[in-house]
């Protein structure tokens, strides 16, 4: 960041008063801007005894399996964001469950949060960003396809 995007005013990297860390800070109209992980949501979308993954359309991880997540929205929660990606990615509606696993992903400033979810028909579809979607019993999870460490874990939990 360069610019304020309050003013346009030129930014300055330094420790505001009160504060403890470097952060961008505007000296024209004393705006600090913030730079705090992201939220990714998603669910764990189960059918009877199977789990529904999306194979992924998109990069990273293009044509690997995941489970249907995404970044969080401003005005949502994060259930009702879980729930959105889900429909999104994979055509299927759910009812939100317990919150199951909540995963920090430093090196990628992210935060994973994955709800249960329960899928009332076996009814499912390929959203923009899958190639596939499909119900998985536990024993065909394809592990050795799985995109990122936190659904696997998600997953084996």
């Amino acid at each position: 960041m360069k610019f304020c995007s309050h003013c346009a005013s030129p930014i300055t990297i330094k420790i505001p008063a009160d504060d403890s860390r470097e952060r961008h800070v505007c000296e024209s109209c004393g705006t600090i801007h913030y730079f705090n992980p992201r939220n990714v949501v998603g669910s764990i979308p189960v059918y009877g005894e199977q789990v529904l993954l999306c194979k992924r359309a998109i990069q990273p991880r293009h044509g690997y399996w995941t489970l249907p997540a995404g970044f969080m929205e401003l005005g949502e929660s994060t259930s009702a964001g879980a729930a959105r990606e889900t429909e999104e990615e994979a055509g299927a509606i759910v009812r939100i469950g317990p919150l199951y696993s909540l995963l920090n992903v430093p090196h990628a400033e992210q935060v994973h949060l994955f709800y249960l979810a329960h899928m009332e028909t076996p009814h499912f579809c390929a959203g923009e960003e899958s190639l596939e979607v499909a119900l998985f019993y536990e024993h065909e999870i394809p592990w050795q396809d799985i995109a990122f460490p936190t659904v696997k874990q998600t997953l084996e939990w």
